[in-house]
């Protein structure tokens, strides 16, 4: 009688203690990475006044990110998971005191606003370095945390968590930025770090569970990217996750609508970038209780198309309180997406290679926030900011569109029989 029993406990995931403090550490290191990109927008964007600059960000983050990622899937198959979360941690905390330093005018009042642009857009390569191996390493940990059978909750409630950080992050960013300073906001995002490394030390180590521990660098990936490429489900939920958040990247110009369209300053920025989040999450917590599996394959499609039209919607808003609803249902959208796709890759991927099809994912989906921050960027300078935002939501729209009519198989796909399958192993 156990396993219905946990079919429908929403609250079966957070019986196990240890994944009550990862999701602890989760929410402070997404709280400080959120905090700390919106901190650096809008820096950035008020030193140089060029939607380039913006896009010049997520650039400097994107290209470190996808070009170490393979490796950092299989360093992170072949290592202790728990030391090498340690170690992101630590590097994410010394970019983070190097930005607080590069963002207090007592430190830098000396130096060239070139000088610190430029180093502030090389702490946000090395940050796109770390980023390469703490994705991959949180998705395995998770894994070792809870039984399989608890998968598709676990990751719903560590989504539901990572939103909840995405939606005080830029909230507080904004605030703070008004309230303390670009400088002393850094400070609060370094006490962060500090908080999730403390977190962390009440997690015990877990054991590798790759049976090839000393496989060759090229085999090892070339066994990832095999996986990732046969298998038609994973590849269809990456790929078209990936464009969705490429072409809809509206989050990179949101410094410009606060500052120049919208005109509602910090506060408002804050707001309007935390506006996603907040539907996300909403999304993800109704999600515990009524599961996404049935016919997940047009509910990822239907939901990826109302989120692009959300952002056409706000790119041709005006009016601040038409932007913050189209922005939240966006999230609502997004957050449908993001839990699909994560049970997707839980329920699907073998545990000794959760670290290179993670790497994969985030070449894919993760690095195309940033990539969508880049395009918007040139679009925007190109086109203008409101034309690039309209451009990318019918982007999205026509790729989706595109996407279900080639692809029936997709169309149909529904999890409830891995859900079952995984149920029965315990």
């Amino acid at each position: 009688m156990s396993t219905p029993k946990i079919k429908k406990d929403p609250y079966a995931a957070l019986r196990y203690k240890e994944f009550n403090t990862f999701l602890l550490l989760r929410f402070a290191m997404v709280f400080a990475w959120s905090m700390q990109f919106i901190v650096i927008e809008w820096q950035v964007y008020s030193i140089t006044k060029d939607p380039l600059s913006l896009g010049i960000i997520g650039l400097m983050e994107v290209i470190p990110a996808i070009s170490m990622a393979l490796f950092a899937g299989h360093i992170v198959d072949q290592k202790e998971k728990k030391g090498l979360l340690v170690k992101c941690i630590l590097a994410f905390s010394v970019i983070s005191f190097g930005l607080f330093l590069l963002t207090w005018p007592a430190v830098v009042q000396d130096y060239a606003l070139k000088t610190i642009l430029y180093s502030i857009y090389f702490l946000v390569f090395l940050g796109g370095l770390v980023r390469a191996f703490l994705g991959p390493t949180i998705f395995s940990l998770l894994s070792l945390l809870v039984p399989k059978k608890v998968y598709p909750n676990a990751a719903t409630w560590s989504s539901s968590v990572w939103q909840i950080a995405s939606v005080v992050g830029p909230a507080v960013a904004g605030f703070s930025i008004t309230l303390i300073g670009v400088h002393w906001s850094m400070c609060s995002v370094f006490a962060c770090s500090v908080f999730a490394l403390l977190a962390l030390s009440q997690i015990d180590k877990k054991p590798i569970l790759n049976p090839k521990i000393g496989e060759p660098v090229m085999q090892s990936l070339t066994e990832g990217i095999k996986f990732v490429f046969n298998n038609k489900t994973i590849l269809g939920a990456i790929t078209l996750d990936m464009v969705s958040v490429l072409f809809g990247g509206a989050i990179a110009l949101l410094p410009i609508f606060a500052q120049d369209i919208l005109k509602v300053g910090p506060e408002g920025f804050g707001f309007l970038r935390a506006a996603p989040a907040v539907g996300a999450f909403l999304t993800m917590i109704i999600t515990a209780y009524v599961p996404l599996s049935k016919n997940a394959g047009m509910k990822l499609l239907g939901a990826i198309f109302a989120f692009g039209i959300c952002i056409i919607v706000f790119g041709l808003s005006t009016i601040f309180w038409v932007s913050l609803l189209a922005l939240f249902f966006s999230g609502v959208f997004d957050g449908i997406s993001v839990v699909i796709r994560q049970t997707i890759l839980q329920l699907k991927t073998p545990d000794h290679m959760r670290g290179r099809v993670s790497a994969v994912n985030s070449m894919f989906v993760g690095s195309s926030n940033e990539l969508g921050a880049f395009e918007s960027g040139v679009t925007a300078k190109l086109m203008g900011t409101v034309t690039a935002v309209v451009f990318g939501g019918s982007m999205t729209l026509i790729i989706v569109a595109f996407t279900g009519i080639i692809s029936p198989s997709f169309r149909k796909l529904d999890l409830r029989k891995d859900l079952e399958e995984h149920e029965n192993q315990e």
